[in-house]
């Protein structure tokens, strides 16, 4: 899946066939220099202090002491860590770890940046946090491989997605052009009374999202047609409103129902981004 893609990509695994290349030559030196990698494993040096671990990755990858320090300074109070610079990793939170990783796959400010479930773990508001940074780096024109099972934080952050289920690609396309040519159609309703009458044949499966439904139409299914045997059971129609898929949506279609699970999330299934 996504992971093993990324490992191969980053060197600690060896693909069975095929090669890899980075910036169009061999990948070793690339990905000292060039590439921030930040796996899905969490790992720290628990017992170093948080600014000797960061001067430490700076150092490794080419940055002299003195801007490394200076640099890891600005990363922790950007993050507000600031105070716990002097401190040993492992006095910090599991989150507070993480962000201290995370400021460890930037520092070198890297043309590449390679996310493996960047945000799992963390509180929506540190989430929200990293979201933003990423989003920085990107106008910066930094390159994100974003890994993550979560579809409508692809959505949020993602312009290109490669959809892959069971190891295999399913999709691989810009995202907004994915929406524009799915054929699928989508109607969001609300409404009062009985639901009977959305048991028709133009149905193909229902999502519920915010406290409405979407009404995933078969192919070719005429959205009026639903519409009309509404407003003829009596219901209080509130919203009917055609829509673009959501992402969540489009997998469906693509990897089939099975592929996701009670709560709407991947099942046995990996998800990359771009």
């Amino acid at each position: 899946g996504k992971t093993t893609c990324i490992r191969m990509i980053m060197g600690i695994l060896h693909p069975d066939e095929g090669s890899v290349s980075l910036f169009g030559a061999d990948p070793d030196e690339m990905r000292r220099t060039r590439v921030g990698y930040l796996p899905e494993e969490r790992g720290v040096y628990r017992k170093m202090k948080c600014i000797e671990f960061l001067t430490f990755l700076a150092e490794i990858r080419g940055i002299p002491r003195f801007e490394g320090q200076k640099r890891s300074k600005n990363w922790l109070e950007r993050l507000g860590l600031g105070e716990w610079a002097d401190r040993r990793i492992q006095d910090l939170s599991k989150g507070m770890q993480q962000k201290v990783q995370f400021i460890g796959t930037v520092i070198h400010e890297p043309e590449l940046l390679i996310l493996d479930e960047p945000f799992s773990g963390l509180d929506p508001i540190n989430q929200d946090v990293l979201e933003e940074i990423v989003r920085d780096f990107h106008s910066r024109g930094t390159t994100i491989l974003l890994s993550t099972h979560l579809m409508d934080q692809a959505e949020r952050l993602c312009e290109r997605v490669c959809l892959i289920s069971r190891a295999r690609k399913v999709l691989d396309s810009d995202l907004e052009e994915l929406k524009a040519e799915e054929q699928t159609g989508v109607v969001v309703v609300n409404f009062e009374g009985s639901d009977q009458w959305l048991k028709g044949p133009e149905i193909d499966h229902i999502d519920e999202l915010n406290g409405e439904l979407h009404l995933i139409l078969k192919d070719g299914a005429d959205h009026q047609q639903i519409l009309k045997r509404g407003l003829e059971s009596g219901a209080k129609i509130l919203r009917f409103d055609l829509v673009r898929p959501r992402l969540h949506e489009i997998f469906v279609r693509h990897a089939g129902a099975g592929a996701v699970g009670d709560a709407g999330t991947p099942k046995n299934t990996s998800l990359g981004f771009q």
